[in-house]
């Protein structure tokens, strides 16, 4: 039965039961907000010791029980360049298992509308600049993180087999890089930017007169505040239907020199900048094409130096708490 009309986007029921799976993370914290913001009364989340989503028997019956109406998939293992590089083998495993088990149970629950989370590491290494959708699966993948793209490209065939075969207006999104309150900041699993406010940072309180940084520099990236993100999450829900994964950015980028200065300036360190031109940059660019996103009438409202400035505020807040 097609029940693509039956369950059209629109406005979601703010009493409908919700899960955000990854309520805890980067992503789900922030979306898990956003909804309580717009009124949703009914949100579902579990951390990773209450309901373990590798595991599927413990999966299909945590959505027997609530049979959430809608749903977000934001929870995945994340990491940056070192900690995907040394453990693909985790990357790919832990996310497949998680997004099978997810999907098929929300499947079999009867989920109206779920919105899939993916990486713009999805794309080529080398695609064209700025990255469009249809450039998904048209050359060969970042090494450093190919295990991690794999798994998520699994997810967003998954979606369109689903919206296929039983008509369901199931989405997937692609965010470019995200930061902000609730970020990774750990020595091994952290990504760029949470990794050079911590640098930074702890430059700053042992009085440091330089700070080496990996790469030349050079490679271009885009970042979006979290909380723009989880905003785009409530849009798309309620405003898109599509088979084809949608890009989530902001259109703009930065070098990695430009991010490491503006972080400098955030947390105010005024000593030197070193690269460490031995260590690996990664991708030369990544800027999303975010004109489907536009189109649709959604765009970012949170700049990139009042984003990190916010985001510095918050680390050092929480610092006691955080993952080392």
């Amino acid at each position: 039965m097609d029940k693509s009309s039956q369950f059209a986007p629109g406005k979601l029921d703010r009493e409908s039961a919700f899960f955000v799976a990854g309520h805890r993370g980067l992503v789900g914290s922030a979306i898990w907000r956003c909804l309580e913001s717009n009124g949703f009364t009914r949100l579902l989340g579990r951390t990773s010791t209450e309901l373990d989503l590798t595991d599927r028997s413990a999966t299909f019956a945590f959505f027997r029980e609530f049979s959430p109406r809608y749903v977000v998939l934001a929870a995945a293992k994340v990491g940056g360049i070192l900690a995907n590089n040394r453990f693909p083998v985790d990357f790919l495993s832990e996310n497949l298992r998680i997004q099978l088990n997810v999907l098929d149970a929300a499947l079999e629950a009867g989920v109206e509308r779920l919105l899939f989370l993916g990486s713009s590491c999805i794309y080529p290494r080398m695609a064209s600049q700025p990255i469009r959708e249809e450039s998904l699966m048209t050359g060969h993948l970042e090494p450093t993180n190919d295990a991690y793209a794999i798994a998520k490209i699994a997810g967003i065939l998954q979606i369109q087999a689903i919206r296929r075969q039983y008509g369901l207006p199931w989405i997937s999104a692609m965010p470019t890089n995200l930061y902000g309150p609730g970020d990774n900041f750990s020595r091994l699993g952290s990504h760029v930017l949470p990794a050079l406010i911590r640098r930074f940072d702890e430059a700053v309180m042992n009085g440091a007169q330089s700070v080496e940084n990996w790469g030349t520099g050079t490679p271009r990236r885009e970042f979006l505040h979290v909380d723009d993100m989880a905003g785009a999450c409530l849009h798309l829900l309620e405003n898109y239907d599509g088979p084809t994964q949608i890009n989530v950015g902001t259109g703009t980028d930065v070098s990695i020199k430009e991010l490491a200065e503006i972080v400098a300036d955030a947390v105010g360190y005024e000593g030197s900048l070193l690269w460490d031109t031995s260590r690996p940059d990664g991708t030369p660019q990544k800027l999303l094409d975010v004109s489907r996103l536009t189109a649709s009438g959604w765009t970012p409202k949170i700049t990139l130096r009042e984003g990190i400035s916010d985001t510095v505020q918050w680390y050092r807040s929480n610092t006691g708490r955080l993952r080392v």
